[in-house]
């Protein structure tokens, strides 16, 4: 199997079926809808499945000879993924909870993995109206809502105060300890994939999850990290995320510039 080249054309259309499950999701938000909980105790909403079947079905349209691996999709087994070099990778709700909590911090997550590796990424956030993408190698990128597109690079250097991203639906006194080591800090709270996304654009320094993440949670914002010079590393290690594991679950983490990571103590 030859290498997938990540075309202009190929990025303008899953940036606008992103959009399109957003618009999904909008229309679920602004109504009564019903909360189901999922054999893993997760919540999913009929905004999670009518964003899914937009994506799946768009993506297979587009390309039809690479798999896709989703949240809300059939569980793939390892056997079957072993064998893809290269395969789509999404969230169609990332933060059901900030989602439920009508906090509109959540966001469309679609990405492209190659190798074990994310190259390509694009996080929609439909209630900010917030579009971030990136192709490794080539740049990362962010759309406000006024329309306004420019390429966002990490933060090379740190300067006080730190500014660190973290979850409003996870606290601990291990990230209590984490900004401890600094002089001066302040936290940013940030719900879903938007807090890597943070990371990306220079809007903080560093984001350490200190919980479990699944490997679709991460994976388009961890692209459009990579795309704007920055990582995520195994928490304690040097080593970044992989992806398409026999145990989808990530292992604890932090986003940021390497310099900067190196420089912590962990």
């Amino acid at each position: 199997m030859q290498e997938f080249v990540i075309t202009d054309a190929l990025i303008k259309s899953v940036k606008s079926i992103a959009v399109e499950a957003g618009f999904a999701i909008m229309d679920v938000y602004n109504t009564d809808y019903d909360i189901k909980i999922k054999p893993d105790n997760s919540l999913v909403t009929d905004a999670d499945k009518k964003a899914n079947t937009i994506i799946t079905n768009k993506l297979n349209q587009l390309t039809p000879d690479i798999p896709i691996l989703s949240e809300e999709g059939r569980n793939v087994p390892f056997s079957e993924r072993a064998n893809w070099k290269y395969f789509w990778l999404i969230d169609p709700l990332d933060g059901t909870k900030e989602f439920i909590k009508k906090n509109d911090e959540f966001t469309v997550n679609i990405a492209f993995i190659q190798n074990g590796k994310p190259t390509f990424g694009v996080v929609y956030a439909p209630a900010l109206n917030i579009l971030y993408w990136g192709e490794v190698g080539v740049g990362a990128y962010k759309k406000d809502k006024k329309s306004l597109e420019i390429k966002i690079h990490v933060l090379d250097e740190l300067n006080n105060p730190v500014v660190v991203a973290g979850s409003r639906s996870h606290t601990s006194e291990r990230m209590d300890a984490f900004m401890g080591q600094f002089k001066e800090s302040e936290v940013r709270s940030m719900g879903s994939s938007l807090k890597v996304c943070l990371v990306a654009d220079g809007s903080v320094h560093f984001y350490p999850r200190l919980g479990p993440t699944m490997e679709w949670d991460t994976a388009a914002a961890h692209a459009v990290l990579r795309a704007a010079d920055g990582e995520i590393i195994k928490y304690g290690t040097n080593e970044p995320l992989e992806y398409n594991k026999r145990n989808l679950l990530n292992p604890e983490f932090i986003a940021g510039n390497m310099h900067n990571i190196q420089s912590l103590k962990r």
